[in-house]
């Protein structure tokens, strides 16, 4: 009898385009068949993934949920002891930490299927080249030249960013606190100053919302320092202006560190009937050859060095993936323990208040480091 899987990614079409195009060549391949679902970024960032393993048997997934997926026993390890070469390999080609952090108490939990960071987008019709420095960023601000996504969770992704740039990134270890007095007050001072200087619209802005609006050909943007690369707004037609993303803009002397790590990872469902079936699945479009392909091809933003060292990939894409690696390389990791998620949207809000000026950044940075305390379960 022939096996049907059901997969839910996220909406946008670096999401969903990749797996239906790859799905079509796995059904060529091995007879198995792969549908998908899609869900709104915002509910891909928040929605309780043992209810979709529920209802699936693939499942596209953020790194931070690894935690709380652990302690619900709602997804299957992918590590095989049969598959130790493709398993070591597939380890191998990892850009920055995207294949660990689907690594939590000894089992992979998802293979990495598409690799991102905060970095810089810009206008390469409006600008010669881009910002390279915060100060640089400020100037095209003052232009009406800027955005910054700061719809949670991204306003605490810019946070923990500039934390890293600082020198002293955000703690994942409860027994630290979250973020460095000094260096989180003079984040969250960075972000206040520029989004003084910017549509305050931008509270409710993602990536998503932001990209579209710089992709307008009349649009005045042409910049935004921090934001997820989008490798769809890079490709010719994608929109009516073409958007290219750099390095992100460094903070005095700072190296490319202390970016929030982002991307997706493809997991695999331990309510599925067809287990076996949706590993074998994981296992082949989280590979080089499929990611330095057919996955770019359709769309996709990969998750394997090989689509990112692909001449082909960074020819169709303003060099998106040369343009951004150093920053994806020194990228930081999130918290990913059983309760961070609940975190995460909490001190996204501390995170605007305090740019808002609702409260205090002594405020904020006291509220920050409490909630993350409590974030700790048991």
């Amino acid at each position: 009898m022939a096996i049907t899987l059901k997969g839910m990614t996220w909406s946008h079409p670096r999401g969903y385009d990749p797996m239906v195009a790859c799905s079509a060549d796995w059904l060529e391949k091995s007879g198995v068949a792969v549908e998908w679902d899609k869900r709104s970024l915002q509910d891909f960032e928040s929605f309780p993934v043992e209810e979709l393993a529920r209802s699936y048997d693939l499942i596209v997934i953020d790194h931070p949920h690894v935690g709380q997926i652990t302690a619900e026993n709602c997804l299957a390890p992918l590590e095989q002891p049969e598959r130790q070469a493709e398993f070591e390999a597939l380890a191998a080609g990892t850009v920055g930490a995207s294949f660990p952090s689907y690594n939590w108490q000894g089992h992979q939990w998802a293979f990495p299927i598409d690799a991102a960071t905060q970095v810089l987008a810009w206008r390469p019709d409006r600008l010669e080249a881009p910002p390279t420095k915060w100060e640089d960023v400020l100037h095209l601000a003052r232009r009406g030249a800027v955005l910054l996504p700061l719809r949670p969770p991204h306003s605490l992704m810019s946070f923990v960013t500039l934390c890293g740039q600082l020198g002293r990134p955000c703690s994942v270890d409860r027994d630290a606190p979250f973020a460095d007095h000094e260096a989180g007050s003079n984040a969250l001072q960075m972000i206040r100053e520029l989004a003084s200087l910017i549509d305050p619209a931008c509270l409710t802005m993602d990536p998503i919302a932001v990209l579209d609006t710089m992709g307008d050909t009349g649009s005045p943007v042409a910049v935004s320092p921090l934001i997820y690369g989008y490798v769809s707004y890079s490709l010719d037609g994608f929109r009516p202006a073409r958007i290219a993303f750099a390095d992100m803009p460094l903070v005095g002397n700072s190296d490319y560190k202390g970016s929030a790590l982002g991307g997706t990872g493809i997991a695999v469902s331990a309510f599925s009937e067809n287990r076996q079936a949706a590993i074998d699945f994981a296992y082949w479009i989280a590979g080089g050859p499929v990611q330095a392909d057919s996955y770019w091809r359709s769309g996709g933003q990969p998750g394997h060095a090989d689509g990112w060292e692909d001449d082909g990939a960074n020819a169709a894409t303003l060099d998106f993936y040369r343009a951004t690696r150093r920053t994806l390389e020194g990228a930081w990791l999130r918290p990913r323990h059983d309760g961070y998620m609940a975190f995460q949207e909490e001190a996204s809000h501390i995170v605007n208040n305090a740019v808002t000026g609702a409260i205090s950044i002594d405020a904020a940075i006291v509220q920050l480091n409490e909630g993350f305390v409590k974030s700790f379960r048991g």
